[in-house]
């Protein structure tokens, strides 16, 4: 029989610093992780996100609209995210994760909330791009598909906020960090729009 793995307080408490997860979820994870704090976090993660799943059809009637002003005033964002209460909606972890959002959006410029914002035609129109990459490549249509269908994940990730590394910690997704979030309140959490501004740009 194998010796039973002793998690330490500290363990516990360095994981919960970088999870918000409760005390007691942050010791089952090291646990069935073996203390591996990597694999810990990567549990964890892997069951707020199954917990926002099961949040995600409730509705999102409060909320907050956040700001944030970069580069002494050149950009501005405003972003709306919403929640179930009002009173997660006053709550700080909440205000942290609109301001998070916000000054991620100054920064990574998305253009979009999440995937099905994502015109038909803008996509087609990458995928012509893609495919015209392979027109003498000899390769196979399928498998040029696949390519293409490949590149428009990546795609995907530099013009849809949620499918976006965090500019703060590229490990995390924004749509991990919005899941987080969740798990720690237990309220649906979505984006409901943003604008930014930048001097000099023209809005589409």
């Amino acid at each position: 029989m194998a010796a039973a793995i002793i998690i330490t307080a500290d363990q516990v408490k360095g994981l919960r610093e970088k999870t918000g997860a409760g005390m007691m979820e942050c010791k089952a994870a090291l646990q069935e992780a073996e203390g591996n704090q990597e694999k810990a976090i990567e549990l964890l993660r892997k069951k707020g996100l199954a917990s926002a799943a099961k949040r995600a059809g409730r509705a999102t009637a409060n909320g907050v609209v956040g700001s944030y002003i970069h580069m002494g005033g050149k950009v501005g964002v405003l972003v709306e995210v919403n929640c179930e209460t009002d009173f997660v909606a006053r709550t700080d972890g909440f205000q942290t994760l609109v301001k998070e959002l916000a000054l991620h959006i100054a920064a990574a410029d998305p253009r979009f909330v999440r995937r099905e914002d994502v015109p038909a035609e803008l996509l087609e129109k990458e995928r012509e791009i893609y495919r015209a990459q392979f027109v003498d490549s000899g390769k196979p249509a399928n498998v040029v598909e696949k390519i293409v269908e490949g590149k428009i994940g990546s795609f995907y990730s530099q013009i849809v906020l949620v499918d976006q590394p965090s500019v703060r910690d590229p490990s995390v997704s924004i749509a991990q960090m919005i899941a987080q979030a969740s798990a720690k309140t237990g309220e649906n959490i979505t984006v409901g729009r943003f604008a930014r501004f930048k001097i000099g740009e023209i809005a589409d």
